[in-house]
């Protein structure tokens, strides 16, 4: 990826206030899309800081008006057609590490999400243990319109929220506002943009890596937004649930349909059927199997599933939708994307089941997760 050639060091910046370790998000025209530059070197930070006992708490935010747009997924798929699709598995394998560590992380994480978070971003920051919104935060996993899938884990944090909102979330890529993610749980805390230095200037006294005193002084400068008055949380949970707690995506459609048959004067059932057809098929039938399967399992083997699927994908054996949606929305931008299989009913149930098994690739192997320490806090065990 443009990321193998000589990183720029500029892309992530690393300051160290008293025992507080700061890390900057730095690639502003590119809305900080983590490269594989930044995706190894913030793996490389936060292993050097779990160990380091002078850094009690992680500060991460980004620079200009994003916090990270997602993974630079235009530089996997160049790397891919360049001749070897294990380029892209190398991307995609640390920065699933990277999340792993930061939902298991000994130390606090203070993620400050004020402006743009999707995708890749969102695994850098929800899986930490403190989400600070904005009233300029803008939340969505895009990823089912791309050709590919909600991953970084997100299958984990998506099946945690109220009902059947992150199937939801996850299959529309449905865009929310600080007060939604605050609401639902995706954020822990909201927090007035301009009270964000004052924020920062606090957390810096940090003496030690107790995650309530932390919580404490965030608490100090948060607020209780309220839902706008067409939030979907605020107005559509009820109609969410009765449609997304299907057991397949057609059910989901079919169930849409007649919330749009039944309210005539409300678009929204109508539009939410608009942007499903619009997804990939395939995306959308893998990750309706991946939120169900993750509602048991734990964040590791999340990852461990999303690494599989991924692969799958780079290998492009059942569907090349990932390279379609990428070139329809990134490269050319026509926003017309063939998808094929074009059809929900010609993604078959044994091409799913195909993404979460093992590859036959010589060489292949799956996820190794990093190694984790002995005294984890309580809030992570209860991740394992």
């Amino acid at each position: 990826m443009a990321s193998y050639t000589k990183p720029d060091d500029d892309q992530v910046l690393v300051e160290q206030k008293s025992s507080t370790r700061v890390i900057i998000l730095n690639r502003t025209r590119q809305l900080n899309a983590l490269s594989f530059y930044m995706v190894s070197r913030l793996l490389e930070i936060f292993l050097e800081d779990e160990g380091n006992p002078d850094i009690k708490l992680v500060i991460m935010k980004g620079n200009g008006r994003a916090f990270c747009a997602g993974g630079d997924v235009s530089a996997v798929v160049r790397d891919v057609k360049g001749g070897d699709w294990r380029l892209g598995a190398k991307f995609f394998e640390n920065e699933f590490k990277l999340n792993y560590l930061m939902a298991t992380y000994s130390k606090p994480q203070v993620s400050i999400l004020n402006g743009i978070v999707m995708g890749g971003g969102a695994g850098a920051s929800i899986h930490g243990r403190f989400r600070v919104a904005t009233e300029k935060t803008v939340f969505a996993m895009p990823e089912t319109e791309l050709g590919l899938f909600p991953d970084v884990g997100s299958s984990y944090f998506l099946s945690r929220l109220p009902g059947f909102f992150g199937e939801y979330v996850g299959l529309i890529g449905a865009r929310l506002d600080g007060a939604e993610m605050l609401t639902c749980g995706l954020a822990t805390h909201f927090v007035p943009s301009s009270k964000l230095p004052l924020l920062e200037e606090s957390l810096y006294k940090v003496e030690n890596n107790d995650a309530t005193a932390v919580s404490a002084i965030i608490d100090k400068y948060s607020e209780q937004p309220s839902l706008k008055e067409d939030s979907v949380y605020h107005s559509r949970m009820d109609a969410i649930n009765r449609c997304f707690s299907r057991k397949t995506v057609e059910e989901i459609l079919y169930y849409l349909e007649m919330e749009a048959m039944n309210n005539k004067a409300d678009n929204w059932a109508s539009a939410t059927i608009q942007t499903l057809k619009k997804a990939s098929p395939t995306s959308l039938k893998v990750f309706l199997k991946l939120i169900r399967k993750a509602r048991l399992q734990g964040v590791g083997q999340c990852l461990v599933t999303d690494y599989r699927v991924v692969c799958h994908v780079l290998q492009g054996r059942y569907s090349k939708d990932f390279f379609e949606g990428c070139r329809a929305i990134l490269i050319d931008k026509d926003r017309k994307p063939k998808w094929e299989p074009s059809r929900l009913e010609l993604v078959s149930d044994s091409d799913v089941d195909g993404y979460f098994s093992k590859l036959d690739d010589e060489g292949w192997k799956d996820l190794e997760l990093p190694e984790r320490l002995n005294n984890l806090p309580p809030y992570v065990i209860s991740k394992l």
